[in-house]
């Protein structure tokens, strides 16, 4: 039998809004030990997503202020999202698909929890599907010159 993403997701997920700071973002990153939140607009829905590589990148490495609003920064086009009765299969096929390592669980328009790769992967029956996801999402790059 296959497992559903609620499963094995998890429900404790810190998001911040879109109007606040790249500097409230990082500090709450930092904090809880997170890598990336999903951002939501004032009614509660997701609008997208913020990593602590997208501050770094799109926000201080380009001399912004730490003011910024997170919805500067924040990658937005057509968030990827999973729902709780998703399997997990699924899941892992659509982050190799999209080359992302983690998915917002959306249920009603509101984030109800995250999936990682790495909660994939401890799941016994899902080695292979982590591993081609893993090998999918990790394309070895270069540093221009």
């Amino acid at each position: 039998m296959h497992k559903q993403i609620r499963e094995i997701m998890t429900s404790d997920v810190f998001t911040i809004n879109e109007t606040q700071s790249i500097q409230e973002a990082g500090a709450l990153m930092s904090e809880k030990n997170i890598g990336s939140m999903p951002v939501v607009g004032n009614d509660g829905h997701i609008v997208g997503m913020i990593t602590d590589r997208d501050i770094t990148l799109r926000s201080t490495a380009q001399g912004e202020d730490s003011h910024t609003p997170v919805s500067e920064v924040m990658t937005a086009q057509q968030v990827v999202k999973a729902t709780p009765d998703m399997d997990v299969h699924e899941a892992a096929e659509l982050m190799a698909q999209q080359q992302i390592r983690r998915l917002p669980v959306i249920e009603n328009g509101q984030v109800i929890g995250m999936i990682a790769l790495g909660d994939l992967a401890v799941e016994n029956q899902l080695t292979n599907e982590s591993e081609e996801a893993l090998s999918s999402i990790s394309t070895p790059s270069k540093p221009q010159q």
